[in-house]
């Protein structure tokens, strides 16, 4: 009887969690909200939405499907966004799925097969996607069929399965593990690069309207000057200020507000955060500004290697933090400066001898 009890009281607490919506679920709500709708809301990458409006509207005046598209770029800078607004301006519906998710050419062939025409087929992280269903891809991209397999051995046959004409965004960050072959079949490829600070600012100023709140000029670029060039930064901070103005302020988001609010989630003048800093004081104060092997320093600062090399090291290396060589990482005489260090003689030469 106890062990009944236990069990259900477990079951009715499972229940209430999954009711409940999460913090990442908020958090994805927010960043939706401020997601915005067609190329002209879009803020930032003139070169790349140009482009790509003769490419859409080129294709509607046809009245055919456009070109495959690529979206390449760092994490964070609207690529997702670009594709959500591409199946808006092209007024059809978006299919969403990723690399990881595809690990059979069965998997990729059924959601392929139930695409209505002139669709939009949006791939995450394309570059992550398996062999065999990335050869099927191929097919599917250029002939707009799929070649589906009836028995096994060696009385298996093919049967091709004819597709209605559809358009397949694919976004990675990291283009140069795409294959060739793959490549190729995009029509049209577009590389979006980091923000400047008053695109962001231009970017925080629309979010801020969409929250239905007050942005001080001054407040606006502060917070973008800490944003790393990324949108998505900027408008996870913007809400953290906002915060901070409604519980700890006078629910105006001010400069002073912005900078208590920046001060209490950790993130410096440059936009670096608690990693950042863990590993440029691990790399100047324990290895002597390195070379450190990549695995050495994630020891260092407890995180797992592949966290240190995409989250933190992309931001450093651009800042000329940090360098990148042979023997490992070095920290450039910009990574003793910021930490308030004196820069040694031989700092940055790990660059010149790897």
């Amino acid at each position: 009887m106890p062990r009944t009890f236990e069990r259900a009281e477990r079951e009715e607490i499972v229940t209430e969690r999954v009711v409940r919506p999460g913090a990442d679920d908020v958090e994805r709500a927010a960043e939706a909200a401020l997601r915005p709708r067609s190329l002209d809301e879009f803020v930032g990458q003139r070169v790349v939405r140009d482009q790509l409006s003769l490419v859409l509207h080129a294709a509607l005046g046809r009245g055919k499907a456009p070109d495959h598209v690529l979206l390449s770029g760092p994490p964070g800078l609207g690529k997702t966004t670009l594709a959500m607004i591409i199946a808006a301006e092209l007024g059809t519906s978006l299919r969403v799925t990723s690399g990881p998710a595809i690990q059979h050419a069965g998997d990729l062939a059924a959601v392929l097969s139930s695409l209505e025409e002139g669709e939009v087929l949006f791939l995450d992280e394309i570059h992550r996607i398996a062999r065999p269903a990335e050869e099927l891809l191929y097919v599917a991209m250029e002939d707009f069929r799929v070649d589906v397999v009836v028995g096994k051995g060696a009385g298996a046959s093919a049967i091709p399965l004819a597709l209605p004409p559809f358009t397949v965004v694919g976004a990675t960050t990291r283009a140069g593990l795409l294959p060739a072959p793959l490549r190729d079949r995009f029509g049209f490829t577009g590389h979006l690069d980091f923000y400047a600070d008053d695109e962001l600012e231009r970017v925080l100023v629309r979010s801020a309207g969409l929250l239905g709140i007050h942005l001080d000029a001054d407040a606006a670029a502060e917070i973008a000057s800490r944003s790393r060039g990324t949108p998505r930064i900027a408008n996870r901070l913007l809400r953290r200020v906002r915060d901070w103005a409604q519980v700890r302020g006078d629910g105006r988001l001010s400069l002073s507000a912005a900078h208590a609010a920046l001060e209490v989630y950790e993130v410096d003048v440059l936009g670096l955060d608690r990693l950042d800093r863990a590993v440029l004081t691990a790399l100047c104060t324990r290895f002597g500004g390195g070379p450190v092997g990549l695995t050495t320093l994630a020891v260092a600062v407890g995180e797992e290697p592949e966290t240190v090399e995409t989250v933190a090291e992309p931001f450093l290396v651009r800042e000329g933090l940090i360098g990148r060589t042979p023997r490992g990482r070095v920290a450039m005489p910009a990574a003793w400066e910021h930490l308030g260090l004196e820069v040694p003689p031989s700092a940055g030469l790990g660059t010149l001898f790897g």
